[in-house]
């Protein structure tokens, strides 16, 4: 969708002009006359004719260009009703198009129903399409691969229920097996049976692996191990009858012999107390060629609320998340190798869910503090460098407000080869009204790196969209004051961060309110599209309920108000290596000031798990061309695909060219 074209302002004549000029420009300027006029009887009216004059007024304001120059400029994108969805998440594919997902997107008639749904949209043709979704991908994690496909790993297996509303008594179950010769699976819907005959009913397969066995002596004698499989069960019947608090061991139904003996289920709670969301264990590749989801090896964890990060080897760490209990995953991570499609074990550490990390040099992930909810607010919240070669653990102090950074937005600020890493606004752990206007910015690079103040954003938010532009800049929009929008808290303002001078400049005010469940993204031309917003109320009172944001607003930055854009082609196939030097062409060679490396963003929950942008060297050739180089450091450029950028010395940008960056 190109921006909107804009509105001239009134103009003096020229005796000149044709006449169908002329009619215009007199058209133009009754319309300002006709507005002035109306703010006039406005200041001697009704507070409904103020109102209207007002409106009338901003409109004309926003839409000159000049105003567009200095702030930027709000559209709506039309995407049609049949393509709209509860946007989850949001990833730019090297194809330039957008992919959203929306699992049941927290409707859980449409879970019940088994109803999950993504949408391609196209931004350059503005076209959209709908895409088969394989399973609930409803608050999964998910990271771009160095092929350009795109992770998806866990997901939802059930949705929350809350106490009052749970009917049967519920809970962990190991299922055990002494038999060391024989793994088995038990389907969805297993019986277990107490010793007093009460029956709960599994809810997930379960996989039991066959007993270990433990040589003892030169005999041949060998020790067995029971191997054990957790899975949540319910019980058969409603009511108080299947609460539990004592350790218990339950018979499987339909085993016999040796296999009874064998097989059995352990549990010592099962109740009627809130259920959590829960996890799931897939996962899939997203192909955005083929356009369609593949499924590869499941993880060994169920994760609901992980992140995804993608490591100098184009490999991907999954930590984190809601388990298939609902407890969160006891820092049990795991790793995904794209070329044989299988997981592994990753260094055991905890975190809460969603953590923002960022992929730092020498194998380090710096993790801001940044997440999005779940999780004991004294347990895995202090920022600081995790070491995955030994797997210690260096915090990084000097955080003002520490214990309010959920919900805040981390990024990595530009160039990335600065390894700064700037925290903005945030909120008090689960369903605090607490929020900060906080920010704050680290030096990585330091040998003792510490938070250090930033300036402070107009009001205290949360839910704080923060997305990397081509100038340098980090545009930030939307949030709320309270939990969840409460209170009609929703923040109809934006900012553009400027790493400089470390201050920010006012940017146009967007038109939708964004909370909970919201994501933004920069696309290839230079604007940020916003997605999604989950407000659990929708009036002050908090008396009605909310409904979920489908519309997409996009931003046009400054920058695309500031006359002709830099042009810019990339002769020859996309793929390159590390330590490779690029041509690019441009008929405006000359005024080109930077070029950026900027790797396609991937955004859940205000966090992005992708976006970077890489400074290049430039070199000018004779013939007219640009020489730029792909830096060496794999921990810099991780494998994958990449928007090439050049920006004049304005800060106007040119359109984006695509190049690959392979693993060698």
């Amino acid at each position: 969708m190109p921006p909107e074209q804009p509105e001239q302002p009134p103009q003096p004549q020229s005796p000149n002009q044709p006449s169908s000029r002329i009619s215009a420009r007199l058209g133009r300027r009754k319309t300002w006359f006709g507005a002035a006029a109306i703010l006039a009887l406005a200041a001697v009216n009704a507070p409904a004719v103020s109102g209207f004059a007002h409106d009338a007024y901003h409109r004309w304001e926003i839409s000159r260009p000049e105003y567009k120059a200095r702030y930027g400029h709000w559209s709506l994108a039309s995407l049609p009703q049949k393509y709209q969805l509860n946007a989850i998440h949001a990833v730019l594919l090297h194809t330039g198009k957008v992919l959203l997902v929306a699992g049941s997107g927290n409707d859980v008639e449409l879970f019940d129903g088994g109803v999950f749904r993504s949408t391609l949209w196209d931004p350059a043709e503005d076209t959209f399409k709908k895409i088969d979704t394989p399973a609930d991908l409803f608050c999964g994690g998910h990271a771009q691969l160095p092929d350009g496909k795109v992770l998806f790993a866990g997901g939802t297996a059930r949705y929350e229920v809350l106490k009052g509303d749970v009917k049967r008594a519920g809970g962990a179950m190991l299922v055990k097996n002494e038999d060391p010769d024989q793994a088995r699976t038990f389907p969805k819907g297993t019986v277990f049976r107490s010793p007093s005959g009460v029956e709960y009913r599994s809810q997930f397969e379960v996989r039991v692996p066959a007993a270990k066995k433990t040589p003892t002596g030169e005999g041949g004698e060998v020790e067995v191990t029971a191997s054990e499989a957790r899975v949540f069960v319910e019980a058969v019947e409603e009511g108080p009858l299947g609460i539990t608090n004592t350790t218990e061991q339950y018979a499987i139904e339909g085993l016999k012999g040796k296999d009874a003996d064998n097989f059995y289920g352990i549990a010592n709670k099962l109740g009627l107390d809130k259920k959590d969301f829960q996890g799931i264990k897939y996962a899939y590749e997203f192909d955005p060629v083929t356009e369609k989801y593949t499924k590869v090896d499941s993880m060994k964890e169920a994760r609901w609320y992980p992140t995804l990060t993608t490591l100098t080897d184009g490999r991907v760490l999954a930590v984190s998340g809601l388990d298939d209990i609902g407890q969160v995953v006891p820092g049990k991570n795991e790793i995904y190798d794209p070329r044989t499609k299988r997981w592994s074990a990753a260094p055991t550490r905890y975190f809460p869910t969603y953590p923002s990390f960022f992929l730092m040099d020498k194998g380090k992930i710096f993790y801001s503090g940044s997440n999005a909810g779940y999780g004991p607010a004294d347990k895995g919240r202090e920022p600081g460098l995790w070491d995955l070669a030994d797997n210690t653990f260096t915090p990084v102090g000097g955080l003002k407000d520490p214990d309010i950074l959920e919900t805040s937005s981390s990024v990595l600020l530009p160039p990335a080869q600065e390894h700064k890493v700037m925290v903005l606004g945030g909120g008090g752990v689960g369903e605090s009204r607490a929020a900060t206007s906080r920010t704050a910015v680290v030096d990585l690079d330091d040998d003792r790196p510490r938070f250090e103040p930033g300036p402070r954003l107009p009001e205290n938010t949360r839910y704080l969209n923060s997305v990397i532009l081509p100038d340098d800049t980090v545009f930030t929009t939307g949030g709320s004051r309270d939990y969840r929008g409460k209170g009609a808290s929703d923040i109809l303002k934006s900012q553009i961060y400027h790493p400089e001078s470390n201050t920010f400049s006012r940017a146009a005010d967007p038109t939708v309110g964004r909370n909970y469940h919201t994501e933004a993204l920069l696309l290839p031309d230079g604007r940020v599209a916003v997605f999604g917003s989950d407000p659990l109320f929708s009036d002050r009172a908090n008396s009605k309920p909310g409904h979920f944001e489908q519309r997409v607003e996009v931003f046009s930055p400054p920058y695309l108000h500031q006359g002709d854009r830099p042009s810019l082609t990339r002769p020859g196939r996309p793929e390159v290596a590390h330590g490779d030097e690029v041509t690019l062409r441009s008929d405006d060679a000359g005024r080109i000031g930077r070029v950026r490396l900027m790797r396609p963003g991937s955004a859940t929950h205000v966090t992005d798990f992708d976006q970077r942008s890489v400074a290049m060297d430039i070199t000018r050739r004779a013939d007219g061309s640009l020489t730029v180089r792909v830096p060496d450091d794999r921990a810099l450029v991780p494998p994958g695909w990449y928007m090439v950028v050049a920006s004049d010395r304005r800060g106007v940008p040119s359109e984006a060219v695509w190049v690959h960056v392979g693993q060698s």
